[in-house]
């Protein structure tokens, strides 16, 4: 037995001495492994209400989409922006010829100039006659046709005042300003074509207030509130998520596809997102129903399919681990729904839990959950 422990390059004697003298510092050290017990942390499952988490698709829209078309006809004299630029409310995008509507304009000035000296002769001369009468010297029938001329050549002033205006109205109309900032989305016309009222030339978007639309199925419809939320990401940006809010629920079905619209407010605004890009959604909607929930830490899920939660019970001042297989309903808010194998104010392993034998005695720790409204 001795030729057992023998080392290699030692005597036997003295490699038997070594071994024994090392023999109770392993068996210490043994001991005190086995003695070690695990610490986890852990939390009670409690009743709560479901949250139900429904994952959408969508779109970014803008709130403003324009067609702008001209207010007259014309040609194209100019185009002073191209598809993808960016403009500021009442710049000047497109120009029509104008040089007769100008002349028209300049004709226009002349008459009213002329207008306006004919009316001030008028109110000389019945000053003058006025001024007549005091000595007798004109008769009272010549001081009220001049009077009537002075009101005559006011009203044509006028008149031709108010043309005036309309001409400067039809020689600015050649001009095609932006109603609002944005980004061109689509040019229809070119240098050198005839345009018409109503035809569009070009199409402005506005980028200062997304939205992002979905088409949700018609049974969530009535679940939908005040404390509903939606969580956003883009799949240009998959990594990154922004909160929405809810703008908008159209209350009107799709029939073809049991759907109704809900439009979403983007909270922030961000230079990378644009209109036309596709968006996912997960919307969170409130139930009447009641659940038991533990935090997602806690549930083991296997490659055969088996689903469980570690419990720890207290017995004799000690605490042991026990696994229990559960059935598992929705998650939402970093919570599982347990709808079998769990009740209210069990506890359970939250942390620590990968590595735990059956029965095994642990020490606990009692994790401090983030409290979330619930509406």
């Amino acid at each position: 037995m001795v030729g057992l422990f023998r080392l290699p390059g030692v005597h036997t004697g003295r490699g038997l001495w070594l071994l024994l003298l090392a023999l109770p510092l392993f068996l210490q050290q043994t001991a005190a492994q086995a003695a070690e017990v695990p610490t986890v942390m852990v939390e009670q499952a409690r009743e709560a209400k479901i949250i139900r988490q429904v994952p959408l698709s969508g779109t970014v829209t803008s709130a403003r989409v324009s067609r702008l078309s001209s207010e007259v006809s014309g040609q194209v004299a100019s185009l002073k922006v191209d598809f993808g630029d960016r403009v500021k409310a009442g710049d000047v995008m497109l120009v029509l010829d104008s040089e007769i509507s100008k002349w028209e304009y300049q004709a226009s000035q002349a008459q009213t100039e002329q207008l306006r000296a004919e009316l001030t002769d008028a109110k000389r001369r019945y000053a003058d006659a006025q001024r007549l009468r005091k000595q007798s010297s004109i008769s009272e029938n010549e001081i009220q046709l001049r009077q009537a001329e002075v009101e005559i050549k006011a009203a044509a002033l006028k008149r031709q005042q108010a043309e005036e205006q309309r001409q400067q109205a039809r020689f600015e109309r050649h001009l095609v300003r932006a109603p609002f900032a944005g980004v061109i989305s689509d040019k229809l016309t070119e240098v050198g074509e005839w345009v018409s009222p109503g035809s569009s030339v070009l199409e402005l978007v506005a980028l200062d207030t997304l939205y992002a639309d979905f088409s949700v199925p018609q049974i969530f419809y009535p679940l939908i509130d005040d404390s509903s939320r939606i969580t956003l990401s883009l799949n240009a940006l998959p990594e990154r998520q922004f909160e929405g809010t809810i703008d908008v629920v159209v209350p009107v079905n799709d029939r073809s596809a049991r759907t109704f619209m809900l439009r979403v407010l983007l909270d922030s605004m961000d230079a990378d997102m644009i209109p036309g890009m596709s968006v996912n959604g997960l919307l969170q909607v409130s139930s009447s129903q009641q659940g038991i929930v533990v935090s997602r830490d806690a549930v083991l899920r296997y490659p055969d399919g088996r689903i469980t939660v570690w419990v720890v019970r207290e017995a004799d001042g000690k605490f042991q681990a026990f696994e229990r297989s559960v059935s598992t309903g929705h998650g939402f808010d970093g919570l599982v729904e347990i709808r079998e194998g769990l009740e209210a104010g069990d506890t359970v392993v939250v942390e620590g839990n990968e590595a735990l034998e059956a029965d095994q005695k642990v020490r606990i720790e009692q994790r401090q959950r983030e409290v979330k409204g619930e509406g």
